[in-house]
């Protein structure tokens, strides 16, 4: 399943992210639709937004199909034949959607025949692992390379940074019955869990890993419905790592969320000098308002440092974002 997922990139970063080609394979960016209502956070729970990539078209009728719209979107699909005049009143969990019977549950069929794809966007997702002693959480993320320490780099240059992790989504759209504003929802889509991570849970979203498979997704208005579904299969393309059970309450929205620890021992963040600074603003984002606003996210991105491995490489990029030295490297369980 997911059910907590983290985003913190700022929203023009995010733009240069989710660069693409379109059909005449010209270099594109994503516009922002409402993309002053989207808050970066470490700690996105289901009810709150996040941001999703869908086709134009779903905008403008008269628009390539090709073309790609960033939208902040609530998490937890409203079908928009609901009747209630409060869409909280939704009596069932649509948060996730799992993917052998999408095309047969009411709440999502109807969008899923009428092309109604996104493809919702992440650093990684959390997934809580059952132990005898409790549940040990795991953040889990694509593999990142060495260029991911030049995410700071402004401009319209490639996009180097940090690579986002790519979730097949459903949305639809629910007006309210007195009239009033549209509301846009979603639901990740879920499969079974590849067999480097189905020891942390048994199931996990459906990753789009590549834009050709993106493309096949958005695209609704050139692959039709029976032929995008093929797209929704497990990945191993992914890492992961344990983090502190600081994750768990929802309010904490702080880099320490998806900080990597050491399991059996202790979590908490030490004082040490290279992450004093760190720890200030830390204390600093926790006091007032439990997210930070966009422009006083700290720019993580200059401690980045590579590792010639790739498989060390992704967990090393995190280490430094987070101006943590020693923490264990992200790996893909053996088995």
């Amino acid at each position: 399943m997911c059910g907590r997922t983290a985003c913190s990139l700022a929203a023009d970063n995010l733009r240069r992210a989710c660069a693409y080609r379109d059909r005449r394979g010209q270099q594109r960016q994503p516009e922002w639709v409402r993309g002053d209502r989207y808050q970066p956070s470490y700690n996105k729970g289901p009810q709150s937004s996040s941001p999703v990539l869908l086709s134009r078209r779903h905008l403008h009728q008269d628009a390539d199909s090709s073309e790609r719209v960033l939208m902040d979107m609530r998490w937890g699909l409203v079908p928009s034949w609901f009747k209630q005049d409060n869409p909280s009143k939704l009596q069932f969990n649509t948060s996730n959607c799992r993917s052998d019977t999408m095309l047969s549950k009411s709440s999502y069929k109807s969008a899923l025949l009428k092309g109604k794809r996104c493809v919702v966007l992440a650093d990684g997702f959390y997934e809580w692992q059952q132990q005898s002693g409790g549940k040990q959480p795991y953040f889990i993320y694509f593999p990142q390379t060495k260029d991911a320490m030049d995410k700071g780099t402004e401009g319209d240059e490639e996009w180097k940074g940090w690579r986002l992790l790519t979730m097949a989504g459903i949305f639809d759209c629910w007006e309210p019955p007195a009239g009033g504003e549209m509301l846009y929802t979603y639901t990740i889509i879920t499969v079974d869990a590849s067999k480097d991570v189905s020891f942390i849970h048994h199931r996990m979203p459906a990753i789009l890993d590549g834009d050709e498979a993106i493309r096949k997704w958005l695209d609704y208005a050139e692959v039709p419905t029976q032929e995008a579904v093929k797209l929704i299969q497990p990945t191993e393309n992914i890492v992961f790592h344990p983090v502190s059970t600081f994750v768990n309450n929802i309010r904490n929205n702080t880099p320490e969320c998806v900080a990597p620890i050491e399991l059996g021992a202790k979590k908490e963040i030490k004082a040490t000098p290279s992450n004093k600074l760190m720890l200030g603003w830390l204390k600093g984002s926790q006091e007032g308002s439990p997210q930070k606003k966009e422009k006083d996210l700290p720019k993580w991105t200059s401690q980045f440092i590579h590792s010639p491995s790739p498989k060390k490489t992704s967990a090393d990029v995190l280490q430094q974002w987070l101006g943590k030295q020693g923490q264990p490297n992200a790996k893909k369980r053996k088995v």
